[in-house]
């Protein structure tokens, strides 16, 4: 026994003096991580002393919430630009954002430069509160519970037309061509925002998703990927294949983003197979998208429209169908941006952190993010396909905006303009009508169904993609 205990000690110290990795490298590594831990702790030292010294001997009195947030932002914005800190206050409208619900009365309303600056509706929405009330497009609201707009913000009109579904909101409005204030009192609602929308309104007050009815195309736009997208949009291709589709014109434009969740499944309608998408981050697994066959729209022509603001989850797509041949690109090159971001709770959910935790990559492999000082000549974004290249000018992207915003207003006694030329909707609406020709067959889906994804946790803790900027007409939904 005495011989088997040395023989074990012998193996033992041989195998220590042997392995790369000895006794004196592993007091290295401890060394290494003492040392760190001390920084570490100088650091936080470092930082308690300075929130110390302000809060102690600043000239004047600072409300800590306001020294900690302020200092939490600082660490964020040492990052990237899209990880950023969301504060209690922002968070509500982050959420409804993700979610596309709030508690209001359903009208977009914005303040009206031409009309002495009065907070004006801009459209009600289809079947809301207001919509039933008879509250219209042009509207000006001159009271909300008994004081007077002027002089109001958006945000303050915001703040008071929104609340807990089920309440009541006092409000007076007067309509276009008249003088006198009419008095409304409307309940609020569950406001659902959607994001899936078409060219025009029907009769009906639904969206018209058939733009060219003689030759049967379809044009759907997405104006972001929220929690009901993917829903949204199969419930209008599928509208689309009852009234005979042939052809179909995904418009991207402006969109800057949203849920990857959704960008994926979005995805997964158009191709039958192959890879999606692909993550990879630092302290989270790699993760892979793969395309199934069932339920699949695969049998007609499509077009995706994109611009320079067209970003994150919208890219996604975009390079998906650009990769798997599925869809002709057209418009002009993308924003760039390649890389997701995970909410975290923080607070136990009063606050939150948008942190970009991985990048996604396309299933060419090439590059999607435009890193800062990257130049024309690179790799980034999603280049449209040749003889597809399209940009407008700074001039014509507001002349489209302004168009887009009139044909989206809620009022079948407004005259559209009929004269604008949306160049980039012909030269994709031209693609298609030279992809039918003279073989066209009405658009069908795979009969098997998908597999349906488990609904992802509530937008606090949803991975999402960040929002590229905005354009510069500020409207708002209540």
């Amino acid at each position: 026994m005495q011989k088997f205990r040395l023989i074990s000690s012998f193996l033992l110290l041989s195998l220590i003096i042997s392995s790369p990795f000895s006794l004196s490298t592993y007091a290295d590594e401890i060394e290494k991580k003492k040392d760190k831990d001390e920084d570490y702790y100088q650091m936080m030292r470092l930082f308690a002393d300075t929130y110390e010294q302000i809060e102690r001997n600043y000239v004047k009195d600072v409300d800590r919430r306001v020294l900690l947030e302020a200092a939490i932002r600082g660490m964020v914005q040492e990052l990237d630009q899209y990880s950023n800190y969301i504060s209690p206050k922002d968070l509500s409208r982050f959420n409804q954002v993700v979610e596309q619900e709030f508690g209001g009365i359903g009208i977009q309303v914005h303040i009206d430069e031409q009309n002495g600056r009065r907070l004006t509706v801009m459209t009600p929405l289809p079947g809301t509160p207001a919509y039933k009330a008879g509250v219209r497009a042009g509207d000006v609201i001159d009271s909300i519970e008994g004081k007077t707009t002027k002089g109001f913000t958006l945000s303050q009109a915001i703040k008071t037309l929104k609340g807990r579904a089920g309440q009541k909101v006092s409000l007076s409005v007067i309509h276009k061509g008249t003088k006198e204030p009419i008095p409304l009192t409307i309940t609020r609602e569950i406001i659902h925002v959607a994001t899936v929308l078409g060219d025009t309104y029907k009769k009906d007050d639904a969206w018209d998703y058939m733009i060219n009815k003689k030759d049967k195309i379809g044009y759907i736009r997405l104006t972001h990927f929220s929690r009901h997208s993917a829903e949204e949009l199969k419930e209008a291709i599928d509208d689309l294949v009852k009234q005979g589709m042939k052809g179909l014109v995904l418009d991207l434009r402006f969109n800057p983003g949203g849920l990857l969740s959704q960008a994926t499944e979005i995805s997964d309608m158009f191709i039958e197979s192959g890879k999606i998408v692909s993550t990879k981050g630092r302290n989270s697994r790699n993760r892979k998208w793969e395309a199934t066959k069932a339920d699949t729209y695969s049998d007609f022509p499509l077009a995706v429209l994109v611009n320079r603001y067209s970003a994150s989850a919208s890219e996604i797509v975009s390079a998906c169908l650009q990769d798997h041949k599925r869809a002709m690109i057209v418009g002009e090159r993308t924003w760039g941006k390649g890389s997701v971001q995970n909410v975290i709770e923080l607070e136990a959910g009063d606050s939150a952190l948008k942190l970009t935790t991985a990048s996604y990559h396309r299933p060419s492999g090439k590059n999607i993010h435009r890193f800062p000082g990257s130049k024309d000549t690179d790799v980034w974004g999603v280049t449209p396909d040749a003889d597809y290249r399209l940009r407008l000018d700074d001039e014509e992207l507001e002349k489209l905006g302004t168009y887009r915003r009139k044909r989206d207003i809620l009022d079948h006694s407004a005259k559209l303009d009929d004269k604008f030329k949306d160049k980039q909707l012909e030269l994709a609406m031209k693609y298609i009508e030279t992809a039918l020709g003279d073989t066209a067959k009405p658009a069908k889906k795979s009969e098997a169904k998908k597999p349906v994804p488990k609904e992802a946790k509530p937008a606090k803790k949803a991975a999402g993609l960040q929002q590229a900027p905005q354009t510069k007409i500020v409207i708002q939904t209540t």
